[in-house]
């Protein structure tokens, strides 16, 4: 086929539209790695009107922290608040678990790969902190627990390394809020977090981003479950990134383990998004789901999702639905699915579509102005069932996504 100039056109736009949506590669050498520590505080409610308003965004409360178990403040790279309100919960700094407790090494570097890629090597060779949450042996959270990293100086490389396990027979809920100061001037987010959920213990993360248009962020989670574990991730993300590379890995390394992930993605306009998460069924009669929603309204989403049955009488299923508000949007939907051996059962479905006019006029018919009627049909879409989580977690997540609907639309 002859190579006109529209055809290598076409061609030329669409690799730019493939970099955009997989995000491009991040130059580390544009940014400090070193910020002057803000200074510690007993009382997180005297932070600054706008810190606690921006935190607050990302489902962290500073002025009633008798709504939580436990709590950590994290600001650039320096900790600046962790406590405590309930027995058999501990929340510190990671570099003061370090010290503390003899078998920390057997949790660093375990779940996540050091040299996964040079995020977690800038992760470990730069200055950096995290936190450190435990549930003991059989506790409870009865609320619960909060941390925030806070990104607040310019052209920073904040650099996380987060440890949370959850003792055998133990439950942790967990809010994490993710926020920053800077609304033009460009940052970068570089966050490590492992998870341990021991047998029969059950962790509830629900992680909210609230980013601003010149911050990059790159997580990197790996998950490890053992018999009779849980662990359920909601992830909301409905403001503003730069771009946004994120794609946790969790391993049900015990028999009957159960991993949910379940995601709520917003790509605005100048937005780029690479979002999944991969499960590794390794037990027999491990179990997962995995669920995206996604809406472009104008940027670019990847909604990525990887099973693979690696033991016998292992279920899963994979969910991605995406929905484009404008034209100018893309979404790539890339949903995999690996089967090792016979007697597994591994399903999944994706769609990516527009708002159907019929059910548009249909909400008209009874009343609604169109763009109140296109505000119902993506609060619908965008709302997820999830089996497994407290009602108070519940009504902050459904919270977090009303109240940046009008963003959205």
């Amino acid at each position: 086929m002859t190579n006109t100039p529209d055809t290598a056109k076409k061609k030329a736009q669409a690799a730019a539209d493939k970099k955009a949506a997989y995000g491009s590669d991040i130059d580390l050498t544009k940014y400090v790695g070193e910020a002057e520590p803000a200074p510690y505080q007993s009382d997180p409610s005297q932070l600054s009107e706008q810190a606690k308003a921006q935190m607050l965004q990302a489902g962290v409360i500073l002025d009633d922290t008798s709504q939580r178990s436990g709590t950590y403040i994290q600001m650039d790279n320096a900790p600046i608040h962790s406590s405590i309100r309930q027995e058999g919960i501990e929340v510190m700094p990671v570099s003061q678990a370090r010290e503390k407790f003899d078998k920390f090494v057997d949790y660093w570097w375990r779940a996540v790969a050091v040299d996964t890629d040079k995020y977690t090597a800038g992760v470990e060779t730069g200055q950096y902190d995290g936190y450190f949450i435990r549930a003991l042996p059989g506790y409870k959270t009865e609320l619960p627990v909060q941390a925030c990293l806070y990104l607040s100086k310019a052209r920073l490389a904040q650099k996380v390394h987060n440890i949370i396990i959850a003792e055998e027979g133990s439950e942790l809920h967990i809010i994490t809020g993710c926020t920053t100061a800077l609304h033009e001037d460009p940052g970068i987010h570089m966050g490590v977090s492992e998870f341990y959920i021991k047998k029969g213990a059950k962790v509830t993360f629900t992680m909210i981003h609230s980013w601003s248009p010149e911050i990059a962020v790159r997580p990197r989670t790996g998950v490890i479950i053992e018999d009779n574990g849980l662990f359920l991730s909601n992830y909301v993300l409905m403001k503003p990134v730069n771009s946004l590379q994120m794609n946790p890995s969790a391993r049900c390394i015990g028999e009957n383990a159960t991993v949910r992930f379940n995601s709520v993605l917003v790509a605005l306009p100048g937005t780029s998004l690479d979002v999944g998460s991969r499960v590794f069924l390794d037990a027999p009669k491990a179990k997962t789901e995995i669920i995206s929603r996604a809406i472009t309204t104008g940027g670019y989403i990847t909604a990525r999702g990887y099973i693979e049955g690696n033991a016998p009488e292992v279920k899963g299923h994979l969910e991605c639905r995406g929905l484009i508000l404008d034209g100018n949007g893309i979404i790539y939907a890339i949903p995999e699915l690996k089967g090792t051996l016979a007697g597994i059962d591994l399903s999944h479905e994706a769609a990516v579509g527009k708002i159907a006019e019929e059910e548009v006029e249909y909400l008209m018919a009874r009343g609604l102005t169109r763009l109140e009627a296109a505000a119902t049909i993506v609060r619908g879409f965008l709302h997820v069932d999830i089996a497994g989580l407290p009602a108070m977690l519940a009504t902050e997540l459904q919270h977090a996504i009303d109240t940046s609907e009008k963003d959205v639309m």
